[in-house]
């Protein structure tokens, strides 16, 4: 194993699933091969997210994956950072009285992709996505055995039982740190991610995972060589309003019904 992979960020592995400790392994070395001082330095800063959970999303077992959710880098708040992207770790109850929690009012991509998910499964109309109109959902949604989840925890959970691999472009944040500079210093490691998924839909004579990509997220994985070999889900980034009403998004997500309760805890995924 390379000098140059600090033990404190390779004890962070603990948290991935076993199918993928040697692909993470061998990622992490060809980031030390491409830049030998980049792990040690970063071992040695400050960075989110905390509490050993930079390899955080690959619990998701390699061969689960059908989806890879890929965001531009983890929140910049050290609750809101859990190791999945897109999972703000502040926001714990989905609604209010009034309709959406304000905790997922304040993360604005959280709340329009709600808002899309229910446009998409009809219980919004397009154009009609605040007011009254969320009002009557969270009151169906907090009454006794409703079918609608509750928490953003058991939304992270549907959407892992989906399939999706929710990564960032860059693992780690870091105040001082361009994030288009620490995603470049990632790249071998996720080039490592996907040639692992490529390797095994070949192996399983299977589908290949769809990248669903917003925003910049794109043009973070441009420098990836086998970006190129997956088929792609592309849309502007959930804090544009129009996100709500992206056709695209809804096709790949509105079959999923992930608002609502898993029934027997089944795994949703084929």
């Amino acid at each position: 194993m390379s000098a140059n992979i600090p033990a404190s960020i390779l004890d962070q592995l603990a948290l991935a699933d076993a199918s993928w400790q040697p692909v993470l392994r061998a990622g992490l070395e060809a980031v030390a091969a491409a830049n030998s001082s980049y792990l040690p330095e970063l071992a040695s800063d400050d960075y989110l997210p905390k509490r050993g959970r930079m390899f955080a999303a690959f619990s998701q077992p390699l061969d689960r994956v059908r989806y890879v959710l890929v965001g531009e880098g983890p929140y910049p708040r050290e609750a809101s950072a859990t190791g999945y992207c897109f999972m703000d770790g502040a926001v714990d109850a989905l609604w209010s009285e009034k309709g959406l929690s304000k905790a997922v009012n304040r993360a604005t991509s959280l709340r329009n992709f709600m808002k899309m998910l229910l446009v998409a499964d009809g219980r919004l109309k397009k154009g009609h996505t605040s007011g009254d109109a969320l009002q009557h959902i969270a009151a169906e949604a907090q009454a006794p055995a409703s079918d609608l989840i509750g928490t953003r925890e058991e939304l992270q959970d549907n959407l892992l039982r989906h399939g999706f691999l929710l990564l960032n472009a860059t693992l780690v944040f870091r105040s001082h740190v361009p994030p288009l500079k620490e995603a470049r210093a990632w790249q071998p490691l996720l080039q490592a991610v996907l040639d692992a998924l490529a390797s095994h839909a070949a192996s399983k004579n299977a589908k290949l995972a769809t990248l669903v990509l917003w925003g910049k997220a794109a043009e973070l994985l441009n420098g990836v060589p086998a970006n190129g070999l997956f088929p792609k889900a592309i849309s502007e980034h959930p804090y544009n309003l129009s996100f709500i009403d992206n056709p695209g998004m809804q096709a790949v997500f509105g079959p999923m019904h992930l608002l609502q309760r898993s029934q027997g805890g089944q795994a949703a995924a084929k």
